[in-house]
């Protein structure tokens, strides 16, 4: 994998060159020292990926992000030497984006290999992401359920670009939303919670973690919030499990989507929103083909059209609808 590193800290960079070079697979493209050059390096020579510090001179990494996901679109995934300090830069980079973020390696202390494992296993996962996976069509769909006076849920599932996807649509709904919503977002455990506070501050609807066998709730907003899957069991109640331990998407949407049509006994909405990959695509199939109202979002308000476009390539969407157009279309579809 051709790699690029983009970091104005020559300790940073040595430690990122030195992480990339115990996998012989990978290879440094370019380094940039701020977001201007990268931009301008991306443009001649665009590489698999990108490690995208964020505070840098000139420009950071987060406008950066967004005019290299505008102009030539690659992989980024964010690399800073403090997460938690930096969580809505994180998030706005995500908006724009860039698929993952992880700490910048430490340089010459402790075991190399382990201090290098959770950002090669993140890049590992990004070239998993980037590679192809086949679909598979199980049925034709079932005719569309009228929501009616049952338990509603709204699924969500979102990956590259999610964060800012999910705060446009978590604005256009009242307080007194008449569902639960259940929200799957590819991010790290360590910024679950603090992308539920960062999206509840932006929402009339409160958002919080979905916690081990609680139930969707009408008016709450949960967001999955580890690195294990989240189900609904029969129970009607969520749980949090290693299994897939195979799938590479983690928290997957398939497997949320698919637990829905398996289990959910009232009215469902499911939504698939921007992202990177194929996630989402089979299980929103699957909730089609159980009779509910699908949705996905389309090629032109996606900061990254793969997940989307997945689902309506097998025709798991029955609607597709810009960004701005969904959450109008929850209401309607509720107001009866």
């Amino acid at each position: 994998m051709k790699i690029a590193i983009v970091n104005d800290m020559p300790l940073a960079v040595e430690a990122l060159r030195r992480a990339l070079s115990l996998e012989p697979a990978h290879e440094v493209a370019w380094v940039a020292s701020n977001g201007l050059e990268a931009v301008q390096r991306c443009a001649e020579l665009t590489p698999d990926l990108i490690l995208m510090d964020l505070i840098m001179p000139v420009m950071d990494g987060v406008e950066a992000t967004r005019q290299i996901m505008a102009e030539t679109p690659c992989a980024i995934v964010i690399v800073t030497v403090d997460r938690q300090a930096n969580v809505s830069r994180v998030f706005e980079a995500m908006g724009h984006g860039a698929l993952d973020v992880v700490d910048t390696p430490a340089l010459g202390v402790g075991n190399a290999k382990e201090a290098a494992a959770p950002l090669l296993r993140k890049i590992f996962n990004i070239g998993w992401l980037i590679g192809q996976r086949s679909a598979q069509v199980r049925a034709e769909p079932a005719p569309l359920r009228a929501p009616g006076k049952r338990q509603r849920l709204v699924a969500i599932g979102s990956s590259a670009g999610g964060p800012a996807a999910l705060e446009v649509l978590l604005k256009g709904l009242p307080r007194n939303f008449p569902a639960a919503i259940v929200l799957v977002q590819h991010v790290d455990q360590v910024f679950a919670a603090g992308m539920a506070e960062w999206l509840s501050s932006a929402s009339s609807l409160p958002v919080r973690l979905a916690r081990e066998g609680e139930p969707p709730q009408n008016g709450v907003v949960l967001l999955a919030g580890t690195n294990h899957h989240i189900r609904l069991l029969k129970n009607g109640t969520l749980a949090y499990t290693a299994e897939p331990v195979n799938e590479i998407y983690r928290p997957s949407i398939d497997v949320f989507f698919e637990s829905v049509a398996s289990y959910w006994r009232g009215d469902a909405i499911g939504v698939l929103l921007t992202g990177m990959g194929r996630d989402g695509a089979q299980g929103l199939k699957l909730m089609r083909q159980q009779g509910y109202l699908t949705i996905a979002q389309d090629q032109q308000s996606s900061a990254v059209y793969g997940m989307p476009k997945a689902a309506a390539a097998i025709d798991a969407a029955v609607e597709i609808r810009p960004l701005e157009r969904i959450a109008s279309r929850l209401l309607e579809a509720f107001a009866k």
